[in-house]
């Protein structure tokens, strides 16, 4: 039999924690969004996720690239 190839990871171990620790303020009810915490409470778990990948993607970690907006609208018409 075949051996079965190991998938590359998409995100690095640490951009994972990232999107932990944002997940933990989340849920604590301290995660702000926007510059200097301004933007007021964080009040989805979607939010919390985009928040910890986009801290993640400024320390230079390995994040994927964002979707541009027409990509995604180009799918949705299929």
């Amino acid at each position: 039999m075949a051996k079965k190839r190991k998938a590359k990871r998409r995100y690095s171990p640490s951009a994972s924690e990232d999107v932990e620790k944002e997940m933990r303020a989340y849920k604590r009810g301290t995660a702000r969004s926007g510059p200097g915490g301004r933007g007021g409470k964080v009040k989805s778990r979607k939010q919390a996720i985009a928040i910890g990948l986009s801290r993640a993607r400024a320390e230079g970690k390995k994040v994927p690239k964002k979707r541009s907006a027409k990509k995604r609208s180009a799918k949705k018409r299929k």
